[in-house]
């Protein structure tokens, strides 16, 4: 049985560099718990911590995390998730029914940025949609024909993101939202109708 208790212990030991999971990963879970399927095979992109992949690991008949963070891909291995140190989905040829990503979606100042791995977790780039548009202009090379993207937005950036899925022919919904002091997150399902 996987617990937060466990994960929380386990983390703390293994897992410095590597962004802890918070509210924007519990919304994740969250929609991710509603969404999968026994059948599913789930790519998690950018799976940080491994938080989300933990607890779906067993629900879905196949999953691998991916993340560029040397760091993260050590943390979630050591909770037994296939992981795949890469930038979002570069090399990975197969396609999958449920991918998962909690993007950066933060716009760091120069002046915040200092060149460490943790950054990578939080910096969306400009205007905070950049990484968010980056991962919706490639991941369809990655999704099987009737698959489904989960992935985390925010009130900060949900227009300029909303327009790119409109523009790129994304069906799209929000499946839930989580207040915060300054913003409002976001769980987004996304299909694309693939030619």
């Amino acid at each position: 049985m996987r617990d937060l208790r466990t994960f929380l212990q386990k983390f703390t030991q293994n897992c410095q560099n590597v962004y802890e999971p918070g509210e924007d990963s519990e919304l994740l879970l969250e929609c991710a718990l509603r969404e999968v399927r026994r059948n599913d095979t789930v790519l998690e992109v950018g799976g940080g911590s491994g938080y989300v992949s933990y607890f779906i690991m067993d629900k879905c008949r196949f999953l691998v995390a991916t993340d560029i963070n040397p760091f993260a891909v050590k943390c979630m291995k050591s909770f037994g998730i296939e992981c795949i140190r890469t930038d979002l989905a570069n090399g990975i040829r197969a396609r999958f029914t449920l991918v998962l990503f909690n993007p950066p979606y933060l716009e760091l100042q120069n002046f915040e940025k200092r060149g460490e791995w943790i950054e990578r977790a939080i910096d969306g780039g400009k205007s905070g949609a950049e990484m968010t548009v980056r991962f919706l202009r490639e991941i369809g090379d990655n999704l099987d024909k009737d698959g489904r993207i989960i992935f985390v937005a925010s009130s900060l950036n949900l227009k300029s993101v909303c327009r790119e899925m409109e523009r790129l022919g994304f069906r799209f919904k929000i499946m839930a939202k989580k207040k915060l002091f300054f913003e409002e997150l976001y769980g987004i399902k996304a299909t694309l109708e693939l030619g």
